[in-house]
């Protein structure tokens, strides 16, 4: 009787609000059996005190609620709890750039999935993770590598390692680091939009099993733990299929992890959602349509070049084009191409694809990387003989590809007569939408941005909350700039009449200044920060 009180003591605590009538007699009966309370009722007052709970989150991390009423605001929602959430919502979204507002139904469309998420990412490590299944390249899952074992020790590795690979995909990781940091302990850190965090530290006898249950369903010997090794597996859950690629290296103090996320879906990156401004997206669709030439995308590692080479093959149409890639590893899957995967141990290059390409009747031909001499004069050549080639190549500015080509031993006639554009890019990160507040700007910058003529009040910063966990900072894009090789230009390359000192010195200062353009572009319009330009771009 003490837990039926108290159950109607705060049932008549929120008569109004919830304006629910007397339920007729009987209703409290489950089945024929009196009840002491009525399981409507209940179940209604879990839902009000749960929406309550949330509420006072989205108070909490709102930047509509000053921090001094905070402790006030918390209190009031607990007993009013969703009467404030949509005018929350309202607030907010009145509160975002207008570029980012969108309809209050949306936004409570995008606050129900923020609390699935939350939800999702609440799971305990230990526990199974929902609907995820980790299969080597045969396709034989985990478990059964395992043989099948009951053990309540090899279950409690197999479920860690499960919600490993879960909480990465979660994330957004795109490489999981397993580290020994000392004899005893290992840490765990997630790269996610180009930044590495660490997730947590493992004891290390746990951790090493962790380890072994990726090596095996990596096909890696789980003996050796000093030689470099490399392995593949795969990942099944509701949303489609994940490819991993695992590499190992023996280290101080233990055995090293490195995981590469692949396999993502390429069709959600198109040229529109990369970051191009208009009049970069027209030079680059006018390359495109070309049928020869050779666009070179470059940058350091980790720019998001591969990205920006799958939204150009995504602009092109594949029923009239005969599309072929060679790529290390294939990252993404690309419906209705040809894409052929590097390796070395079958002796399958990229100068030996290409090669073979060229037999194949290809109107496009994409090139993960130019790494030596004849996969570049392979390619050039292509592109003087009819075909569209996409490539990629590791240099800092467009001026330092076509030295990086020079040094590689590309005549400058074949460059001159086969490169027809170079784009270079950096990847930034962008502002949380939730979190992000007005920029404090010293006098100083104030000054400068009044001489400059820019309109400096959408200027952002980052703060951090648990949707960008404590970063500031959701999702990333670029920045570019394109090098369009003209006659005047060609003929200078193919005359020699380009100091390559002043190329590199003038060149390297031109593509830094246009990156930073872009980037102080992307931070008037409240995308990124200023700290993370300077990052950046410097």
């Amino acid at each position: 009787m003490e837990i039926s009180s108290a159950i109607g003591w705060l049932w008549a605590l929120y008569p109004a609000q919830l304006g629910v009538q007397p339920l007729p007699a009987g209703a409290s009966e489950l089945f024929g059996i009196p009840l002491a309370f009525n399981p409507v009722k209940l179940l209604l007052l879990i839902g009000w005190v749960y929406l309550c709970l949330y509420c006072v989150q989205r108070v909490e991390f709102s930047n509509v609620v000053p921090k001094s009423c905070k402790g006030i605001a918390n209190v009031l929602t607990l007993f009013i709890g969703p009467v404030l959430l949509l005018g929350f919502l309202i607030a907010e979204m009145f509160k975002r750039p207008a570029a980012e507002r969108g309809g209050v139904w949306n936004m409570i469309t995008e606050g129900l999935h923020d609390v699935g998420r939350s939800i999702r990412q609440s799971v305990p490590i230990g526990t199974k993770p929902p609907a995820i299944r980790l299969l080597d390249s045969s396709g034989t899952e985990l478990k059964q590598i395992y043989g099948h074992s009951k053990k309540g020790q090899d279950s409690h590795v197999l479920n860690l390692t499960e919600q490993l690979i879960w909480d990465a995909l979660e994330q957004r990781a795109s490489d999981v680091l397993i580290d020994p940091k000392t004899e005893s302990s290992y840490t765990i850190r997630f790269r996610v939009d180009g930044v590495l965090r660490e997730i947590e530290r493992m004891e290390a006898g746990t951790c090493q099993a962790v380890v072994n249950s990726i090596k095996a369903v990596s096909g890696i010997d789980i003996a050796e733990k000093r030689r470099p090794q490399d392995g593949a597996f795969i990942a099944k859950t509701n949303d489609g299929t994940v490819s991993f690629r695992v590499a190992s290296a023996g280290v101080l103090n233990g055995e090293k992890l490195s995981i590469r996320v692949l396999n993502q879906d390429a069709s959600i990156f198109t040229l529109d959602s990369i970051g191009l401004m208009e009049k970069q997206k027209a030079i680059i669709e006018a390359a495109i349509v070309k049928p020869s030439g050779m666009i070179l995308m470059c940058g350091p590692t980790g720019s998001g070049k591969t990205t920006t080479l799958y939204a150009m093959l995504n602009s092109i149409d594949f029923y009239t084009r005969n599309v072929i890639t060679v790529e290390d590893p294939i990252e993404y899957v690309l419906p209705n191409t040809s894409q052929i995967e590097v390796n070395p141990k079958a002796d399958i290059t990229f100068a030996n694809s290409l090669r073979s390409i060229l037999r194949q009747d290809p109107d496009v031909i994409c090139v993960g990387e130019i790494r030596d001499e004849e996969t570049a004069a392979i390619a050039l050549q292509a592109s003087q003989t009819g075909h569209l080639v996409l490539a990629t190549l590791h240099s800092d500015s467009s001026a330092s590809a076509m030295i990086r080509l020079l040094d590689l031993g590309v005549t400058p006639l074949l460059m001159s007569s086969g490169l027809s554009l170079i784009v270079s890019q950096r990847l930034i990160r962008k502002l949380c939408k939730y979190c992000k507040m007005p920029a404090h700007l010293g006098q100083a910058q104030i000054r400068e941005f009044e001489k400059k003529k820019i309109n400096y009040t959408n200027i952002f910063q980052a703060v951090g909350c648990d949707r960008c966990h404590q970063t500031g900072y959701y999702g990333r894009t670029a920045i570019y700039d394109l090098l369009t090789l003209d006659d005047t230009l060609k003929v200078a390359i193919a005359n020699n009449a380009i100091s390559i000192v002043a190329l590199r010195k003038e060149g390297d200062q031109r593509g830094k200044s246009n990156l930073q353009k872009q980037g102080l572009l992307k931070v008037v319009s409240g995308v990124t920060s200023i700290e993370e330009l300077t990052r950046v771009a410097g």
